[in-house]
C-alpha cells in the first residue's frame, strides 16, 4: 500500500516563479522553451468597475487617517478632491437657503405691516369716511371747475408748506371739498393741518395748538443766558416769524454748543410746559440742523 503522507511546507508565489525558472526545460539545440499558453487579463468592464468601486466612497473603509486604506495615490488624490467639492457645495446651498429665508422674512414682515396699516384705515373710516383705504380719489367727484379751482390753491399752498407735494395737497384738498366744504374754508383748514402735521417743521406760535410729545422747529438763536441746574447745558430763547419759545438743551443729550444768532432746525425736541407756557427740551431723541453750518447732529 502506497503511502500518502506530503510535506506540508508553503511555498510563496514567487519561490514557485525561481524554482520554475530555475526547471526550465530547454530544447535539443540548448534554446529554452517557450510556454505559450495564454495569460488572463482583465477585461475593460472589469477594470473600469473595479476603478468605480476603489473610488466610491461607501468601497472605502476609512478616510479620515492621512492615508486611504486600499487606495493608490491617485484614487486618494480623486477622492480627497471629491470631498472637497461635496463640502463647497453643500456649504453654498446651505447659505442659498439663509439668504432665501431671510428675503421671504422680510417679505412677510411687510406684507403684515401693510395688512395692519390697512386694518388702522379701515377703523379710522367708521369715523372719517375720508380715510377709508379703498375709496377712489375724491377729486374724480369734483365737478371741472371745481377740480381747476383745487389745483390752483393747491398750487400755491405748496409755496408755503415745505415737505408737501402740490397732488398731496390737492388730494385733501378735494377730500374736503367733496366732504361739504367751501373752497375758502378748505384751503384755510387744509393749510392749517399740514403745517402742523407730524414730522415737518411748524410755526413756533402753533406749539400750543398741537397735542404730540414731539415737534420740530426752526428759528434763530435769540438769547441765552445761564442754567438753573447742573444737568443743564443751555437754556435760551429760540424764534421764528411767528413767535419765540425757550429750548432747554439737557448734559444727557450731548448736544453741540449752540451761538446767539445762529439759525437751527430742531427735530424731535420735547414739547412741555414751563411757567403756563409751552417750551421745548432738546434730549438724546433730538436731532439738531445747523443750516449755517451745513451738517447735522443727532
Amino acid at each position: 500500500m502506497s503511502s500518502n503522507n506530503s510535506s506540508s511546507k508553503v511555498v510563496t508565489v514567487d519561490e514557485q516563479a525561481l524554482k520554475q525558472a530555475d526547471k526550465q526545460t530547454v530544447d535539443e539545440d540548448g534554446f529554452p522553451v517557450v510556454d505559450e499558453t495564454p495569460e488572463f487579463e482583465a477585461t475593460v468592464e472589469q477594470e473600469v468597475q473595479a476603478k468605480v468601486d476603489a473610488n466610491h466612497p461607501d468601497g472605502i473603509v476609512d478616510t479620515s487617517n492621512e492615508r486611504i486604506y486600499g487606495a493608490t495615490l491617485e484614487q486618494e488624490e480623486r477622492i480627497r478632491a471629491r470631498e472637497d467639492e461635496l463640502e463647497r457645495i453643500s456649504a453654498q446651498a446651505e447659505i442659498g437657503t439663509q439668504e432665501g429665508r431671510a428675503k421671504r422674512t422680510r417679505t412677510i414682515a411687510a406684507n403684515q405691516s401693510k395688512a395692519r396699516r390697512l386694518e388702522f384705515q379701515k377703523r379710522a373710516a367708521s369715523v372719517d369716511p375720508m380715510a377709508d383705504p379703498e375709496r377712489a380719489d375724491p377729486r374724480a367727484e369734483l365737478s371741472r371747475e371745481q377740480l381747476a379751482a383745487v389745483n390752483k390753491q393747491s398750487m400755491r399752498l405748496a409755496k408755503q408748506l415745505d415737505g408737501w407735494s402740490r397732488a398731496a395737497i390737492s388730494r385733501r384738498l378735494g377730500e374736503a371739498v367733496v366732504g361739504g366744504q367751501d373752497l375758502t374754508s378748505a384751503v384755510v383748514n387744509v393749510f392749517e393741518e399740514l403745517q402742523t402735521a407730524p414730522g415737518h417743521v411748524i410755526p413756533i406760535a402753533k406749539l400750543e395748538e398741537v397735542s404730540r410729545k414731539e415737534v420740530s422747529i426752526e428759528g434763530r438763536v435769540e438769547t441765552l443766558w445761564d442754567p438753573s441746574h447742573p444737568s443743564i447745558a443751555q437754556v435760551g430763547l429760540i424764534a421764528d416769524d411767528s413767535g419765540q419759545t425757550r429750548v432747554t438743551i439737557w448734559k444727557s443729550s450731548d448736544a453741540p454748543w449752540i451761538e446767539e444768532g445762529e439759525q437751527v432746525r430742531i427735530h424731535k425736541a420735547a414739547r412741555n410746559w414751563h411757567e403756563g407756557r409751552v417750551s421745548l427740551a432738546v434730549t438724546g431723541w433730538s436731532m439738531i440742523h445747523f443750516p449755517e453750518r451745513g451738517r447735522w447732529w443727532e
